[in-house]
């Protein structure tokens, strides 16, 4: 079964609310890896580790709402993830590359290191050609992307079954 794994920025963000209300709406299948603050169990990562090696499309949005030093870091492996497999699996990429002023203010350190390694990761991804890796400018944008390539995968899958189907009447 088809799946887009919303992964990315988390903490206090409401970035997949709008996701997850348009994919309901939709009867698109997803995964959210957030969960209410003293929810998360260590035996969890499993399961989100299986996810983000295996869901059919991958979600990435670094929000300017936090350093998002873990999700900057998880964009290379997630494309290592996807390159594996170009033909059925996708990876989405936003990276806001500026922050919240409060959090320049509340650790400098960590704001500046954020901003260094937003900006690396953007170069990279910029050289990356791959037909499967795509970076977007805003979240409605990364929205609408995961929704068409849902369609396509949809599509695709259900030709491959008539194929499948059709080879046994043979």
């Amino acid at each position: 079964m088809l799946c887009i794994g919303l992964f990315g920025t988390c903490g206090s963000s409401i970035w997949r609310t709008r996701f997850i209300k348009k994919y309901e709406e939709l009867g698109i299948r997803f995964f959210n890896p957030q969960l209410p603050p003293g929810e998360w169990k260590e035996e969890l990562a499993t399961v989100e580790a299986e996810h983000l090696s295996k869901d059919d499309i991958i979600l990435f949005p670094v929000t300017a709402e936090t350093y998002g030093s873990g999700s900057l870091a998880e964009t290379g492996f997630s494309i290592l993830q996807v390159s594996k497999n170009i033909e059925n699996r996708s990876l989405i990429v936003f990276i806001e590359n500026r922050l919240q002023q409060q959090l320049q203010i509340k650790n400098p350190e960590a704001y500046n290191e954020s901003m260094r390694a937003r900006a690396l990761v953007i170069a990279h991804l910029k050289k990356i050609n791959l037909p499967n890796v795509f970076i977007v400018d805003s979240l409605e944008k990364m929205l609408e992307l995961s929704i068409k390539l849902y369609e396509v995968k949809k599509l695709q899958s259900e030709i491959f079954e008539y194929k499948s189907n059709f080879q046994k009447i043979i």
